[in-house]
């Protein structure tokens, strides 16, 4: 009975170790240091394994309950980690509809995505708007394809991706404000997100000066932080992502067509937001420049 208990434990032990290396995206999205949890997991099997092979070899009485034992403290304590470290859904009070706008599929979740996954979290309803499929920065078709599962990972309500010129956004201004228009009269967002002006990239300009053109009676209006801001880049808004911000490094590991990028890796994405976080006096953070913002984000906040 103790032999048949140790190894039914064991087999328990490692499926888990299992599932921990195979389910790293799913780790990211609902857990706040999904790594730990991924070598707790595979270091427990690691280290009893030799003791079941030590029980099959020589069986005794003591190596069976021993195994069993430290299987079951093993399980049990990944089951704590994994409670206290879990980033469970905490609805808002005052659900909202969110539209965040991009010139590129991968720009929402470089600049935003820790607050998408915070606001999607809190019970409100986000979606997004991509301008260009991207095709002369990688490959239109894949990276069209990157923005869906970008958004499915981040729980988006719905992603729209565009096909207006990549590189050459400002030569259709005109047309993307009014693609805005219908988005904006479609969802009646109470928060549009979308690039600030103190921008290099000229795309990322010409959706900033679409957007506002589109939005112009718009009361909550915020710009973002991409990875190619001028200097002038000023946040006035902080939204802390400590709990999301291993969700936002999977949200940035789906764009793999542009993985080859400087900006697009997890080291970069966490030395923002630590410096981000320094700025707000809390772990992580992404800033945001107000154009309006007359209403809190999340609930408790002023």
């Amino acid at each position: 009975m103790t032999v048949n208990l140790s190894a039914l434990l064991l087999v328990a032990l490692l499926v888990v170790a299992t599932a921990a290396l195979g389910g790293g995206r799913t780790l990211r999205r609902r857990f706040r240091r999904p790594r730990l949890i991924q070598a707790v997991a595979v270091g427990a099997a690691a280290a009893l394994g030799p003791v079941n092979v030590l029980q099959a070899v020589a069986p005794g009485r003591w190596v069976g309950a021993a195994a069993a034992v430290a299987s079951l403290v093993a399980l049990l304590g990944l089951a704590g980690l994994a409670y206290a470290l879990h980033n469970p859904p905490r609805p808002s009070r005052l659900p909202r509809r969110v539209l965040a706008i991009g010139a590129h599929p991968d720009d929402l979740e470089l600049a935003c995505g820790g607050t998408l996954v915070r606001l999607v979290d809190s019970g409100h309803e986000v979606h997004l708007m991509v301008m260009s499929r991207g095709g002369r920065g990688g490959d239109a078709v894949s990276r069209a394809a990157e923005a869906a599962a970008g958004g499915r990972f981040v729980a988006a309500t719905g992603v729209e991706v565009l096909d207006h010129p990549d590189t050459r956004l400002s030569t259709c201004e005109n047309e993307m404000a009014e693609a805005i228009e219908r988005a904006i009269r479609r969802h009646q967002p109470d928060i549009v997100f979308t690039h600030s002006a103190n921008d290099h990239h000229q795309d990322h300009r010409a959706v900033h000066a679409a957007t506002l053109r589109a939005a112009r009676h718009h009361p909550a209006v915020l710009c973002y932080e991409s990875p190619s801001v001028t200097m002038s880049f000023r946040p006035t808004v902080f939204v802390d992502i400590e709990q999301q911000l291993e969700a936002k490094v999977g949200a940035v590991a789906a764009h793999r067509d542009q993985r080859g990028k400087p900006y697009v890796n997890g080291r970069r994405v966490r030395s923002l937001a630590a410096f981000r976080g320094g700025q707000a006096r809390v772990g992580q953070a992404e800033g945001f420049e107000a154009v309006r913002m007359p209403v809190p984000l999340f609930d408790g906040e002023r």
